[in-house]
Parts: C-alpha cells; structure tokens; sequence
C-alpha cells in the first residue's frame, strides 16, 4: 500500500474532490467557452452583420461543409478534454493524445457529450499518467495507451452518460415548464450559488443540456450573483470590483464569504426573486447554447445566448418578431432587478449587524489596505531609544 501511495504521488495523481470537481470541471468549462461558445458567437456575428468570410464555407469534410464558426464549435471535444488534462497536469503526451478521446467522448456520447468527455477524460488521463516515462519507447507506449483506453471508455461509458445527462436535463425542464414559479426559484438559486462557488455552472448547465425555460432560470440566478455582488460591493471596491465581478465572475467573493457566509445572502435572495419573474412573468427562455445558461453575464454570454435563441426560434418559424416585452425582460432580469435587489436586501442585512463595512472588500484591495493599516501601526509606535 505505501508502495502504491507513493508511486501515486510520483506520478502527480490525486484523487480529490477539489481536483476532479473543481479543478477539471472549471477546466472543462474554459475549453467548451473555447470551442462551442466561441464558435457559436462566430456564427451569429456573422449572419448578424453580413460578414461574408464568416458566413462563408471554409472546408467540407464527409459531405458537411464548415464555416469558421462550424469548425471551431466541432472542436469542443477535443478542447475540452485538452482542458481537463491541462488541469490535471498531464505529460505533453499524455495531453496531445486527449485530443483523440476528447473527439470520440464527445461523440458517443450525443446530446449529452460533455458529461461524458468529463468523466472519460479524467479517467484517461491518469491512467496515460501512470504509464508516462515508464518505458524506453515511452514514445509509443504513453499515446497508444492514452488513446486505446480513451476510445474504450468512450465505448463503453459516453453513450450511458450522455443518456443520462440528458434525462436529468430534461427531466429539469420539464419540470420548469410545469412548475414555473416553483422550479423558477430552484434553478435559479442552484445554478446561481453554483457560479459562485469555485465550480463551474456553464459546465454543469452544458453537461445537462439545460435550455429552454429552466435556463432562463439559469441565468437569472446567475446575473442575481455576479450583478448583486458588483453593485453591494461597489463602496469596497469601486469600478475595478463593478467590472471583475459584474462582467467577470462573483467567484470573487469566495474568501469573503468563507469569513461570513452572511454576505452571500443578499444574491441569493435576489435569485429567489428574479427567477420566477424570468420564468412566470417573461417566459425568458434560453435556446441558444446550453453552456450560455450557466454564464450570466459573464463577457455577457448570458445574454448574447438568449439573442441567439431568438434568431434560431425566428428562423425555425417559432417566434415572428423580437418584441420590446422580451428586450425589457432581458435588462430587467439580467442587470436592473439584481442592482437593485440585492443591495436592498444587504442593507437589511447590515441594519441587522450580519455585514459590516470591509466583509465584501475583493482581495487585493484588502490586502492593500490591510498593509496600509501596518504602515499606519508601525509609524505610530514609539521609536525605540
């Protein structure tokens, strides 16, 4: 058994929930933000404004022609994977040779891939780890191990996943659909809790597939955290803070609410709130990329998805027109409600003496006015005789 733990740590496998839950999720995520989302924002930009060469065929493979945007969205497999091996901190070759099974996960595994490209590339990658740099023809040996054990599990474990990450999306939807007001709330405190922890949302929503009404509720939750924070924070940390956490991510707020999980209650209250307004009120629906759900706005994916799901609904004949109620719906649940509530609800809190002046301040402000108060302390103290 000792021998086994060390020759585990030699090789840099550790079996955690922090590695595989947190670590290779955000990773995955990053590499479907990549591949996917990218590819898709490609696609609009181009059928939005008429841009020819991004509209036009670049490549025909197997009778199906690709644009830009086409062959960089058919690269989400093999990016994500990529991106769970990166974050594994896999050997280069153990790494390059993800890009096959990425590609085969992904696949097999259909509407559900990317749940199946998580599990499939974890396992893959530690096993082409352990037999990294164990043999004079490492050069063969490490690819075509990684590889053959990558497709086997992609055989023998993507098409389940993939079934059963989308039976869990779709029961979520369902659900949402019948449900609103109740389901409404759900997902969007779920979801929006989900950001905000040091996990990825995006690639939970992609994993499930979560579109339609239920990821609307999605994004709700989301904007609620990364809007509410921004604004209540705003005393703190000024404009920096506004853009880092209201563009960028309320993960941010981690370590704050680590030191006073009460701080977090404001957002969260706040995706009580707008979800079932996004659900019951403006039937706010998420039909573009699954991934947008869990993204609020964050580079404002959030709301360029649920654009692109009216673009797709317009021309599959679904929705006639885009209607001032659904733009109103959009700003008011994506930037006016969150600014709005959430800092109301913290002023309750504050009145309440469960946050206080400095408990939302981001970490490099605090650490620079954490050395400030040194300077301030040492210059105080009597010089020494």
């Amino acid at each position: 058994m000792e021998n086994f733990k060390a020759f585990m740590k030699r090789k840099n496998i550790e079996i955690s929930l922090k590695r595989y839950g947190i670590d290779a999720l955000g990773a995955m995520a990053q590499g479907l933000f990549c591949s996917l989302l990218i590819g898709t924002i490609i696609n609009t930009l181009g059928t939005l404004f008429h841009i020819g060469f991004l509209t036009a065929t670049v490549a025909t493979i197997a009778g199906t022609d690709y644009t830009v945007g086409g062959l960089t969205m058919a690269m989400s497999g093999p990016a994500m994977a990529v991106a769970i091996g990166y974050a594994l901190q896999c050997p280069p070759m153990v790494l390059f040779s993800l890009v096959a099974v990425g590609f085969a996960s992904n696949a097999l595994g259909g509407a559900g891939g990317p749940l199946a490209v998580l599990f499939v590339a974890i396992i893959t990658a530690e096993v082409g780890k352990m037999v990294s740099g164990e043999t004079k023809v490492d050069i063969l040996v490490t690819p075509l191990v990684t590889v053959g054990v990558g497709v086997f599990f992609s055989w023998l474990l993507a098409p389940a996943l993939g079934k059963l990450a989308m039976m869990v999306g779709t029961f979520i939807m369902w659900a949402t659909d019948l449900q609103p007001f109740l389901m409404g709330i759900l997902v969007s405190v779920v979801v929006g809790i989900a950001l905000t922890l040091p996990i990825s949302s995006a690639a939970i929503c992609a994993a499930l597939g979560l579109t339609g009404l239920a990821g609307g509720a999605a994004v709700a939750g989301c904007c609620a955290q990364m809007v509410g924070f921004a604004v209540m924070s705003f005393k703190e940390n000024r404009w920096g803070g506004l853009v880092s956490q209201g563009i960028g991510t309320s993960m941010l707020q981690m370590p704050n609410i680590v030191r006073n999980p009460r701080v977090w209650i404001a957002p969260t209250v706040a995706s009580a709130i707008t979800g079932p307004i996004a659900t019951c009120v403006f039937h706010l629906q998420m039909n573009g990329p699954a991934i947008d759900s869990g993204m609020g706005t964050c580079g404002l994916c959030g709301q360029i998805g649920v654009f692109q799901g009216w673009l797709a609904d317009i021309e599959a004949g679904k929705m006639a027109a885009i209607t001032g109620t659904d733009w109103l719906g959009l700003i008011l649940i994506s930037f006016v409600l969150p600014a709005v509530l959430a800092p109301l609800i913290n002023m309750f809190c504050r009145k309440k003496g469960w946050v206080k002046d400095g408990d939302l301040t981001l970490g490099p402000v605090r650490a620079k006015e954490e050395t400030s108060e040194e300077i301030q302390a040492q210059g105080a103290q009597p010089a020494e005789a």
